[in-house]
């Protein structure tokens, strides 16, 4: 049996993705995103109303991908710019973008939990998340161009989307890596956990998240989501769409409940 490198643990309405590399500082390799789809499949069957990404071990949340020859999708990139093939890198990282699309597609929030380092295809993966909490020893790096490399990910418009063009560029044509408390004043992180608390930081914002209505949650993310790309009318239209149809799901009905009756509201899947 191959070593599982991608572990799915569930804690009542939350979903814990742990990437299981610790040696390998939790780096990408061809495995890993074949056990990470299978986890989004998992997840998609059985879906929780909070997902928490995080890596093993205290060193590192993720690497990025690993050069290693023994990793066939390395093998393959290294070919693809040696015969200047732009079919065989395309292939690359379309598997890629296939695996973290699939993940960040799941319709419920996606919080990141950097216990340590987070290097290229991690930084890129951590912002394409919903939300971020960092570790104050942790470290994130856009380490990509050092390699003569770009994001390839998503998380270069992942990246814009949270701290504008500009930052944006600093941080990934420097490569140079930033510190917990620059990622929080820079907003790239919601907050800064205490040390080694960066996943029950996660688990307490992701209980406060999944005690709202799940409906209600999905429906919001969806607007979230979706806005920056929409132009205003469009996206106040969808927004309007969500609202009617979440009010017509009935769900509001055991918040009004349980206000009324000054209880704590215990919404359905």
């Amino acid at each position: 049996m191959p070593e599982e490198t991608v572990n799915l643990e569930y804690r009542g309405n939350i979903a814990i993705v742990t990437i299981n590399r610790p040696a390998k500082r939790n780096a990408f390799n061809a495995a890993l995103f074949s056990h990470l789809e299978a986890v989004t499949r998992r997840l998609q069957a059985n879906l929780p109303r909070v997902v928490i990404l995080t890596g093993a071990g205290e060193k590192a949340f993720c690497a990025g991908f690993d050069v290693h020859p023994d990793n066939p999708l390395s093998v393959d990139l290294l070919k693809s710019a040696e015969n200047n093939d732009k079919a065989a890198a395309q292939k690359v990282v379309g598997r890629v973008r296939e695996v973290v699309d699939g993940l960040m597609a799941l319709p419920v929030p996606i919080i990141a939990a950097l216990n340590g380092q987070a290097y290229g295809g991690g930084a890129e993966t951590a912002v394409r998340c919903d939300l971020r909490v960092m570790d104050p020893a942790a470290v994130i790096c856009f380490s990509e161009t050092r390699l003569g490399l770009m994001p390839d990910f998503g998380g270069g418009p992942g990246l814009v989307r949270l701290v504008g063009p500009s930052i944006a560029a600093d941080l990934i044509l420097t490569a140079r890596p930033v510190s917990a408390d620059e990622a929080l004043a820079l907003k790239i992180v919601k907050r800064i956990s205490a040390p080694g608390q960066a996943l029950a930081e996660a688990m307490a914002l992701g209980e406060t998240i999944a005690a709202n209505g799940p409906r209600a949650v999905q429906a919001a993310l969806a607007v979230i989501r979706r806005s920056p790309d929409l132009p205003m009318k469009d996206a106040l239209a969808l927004e309007f769409e969500k609202a009617v149809s979440l009010i017509a799901s009935g769900e509001f009905m055991h918040g009004v409940s349980a206000f009324f009756e000054k209880k704590t509201p215990v919404f359905p899947d």
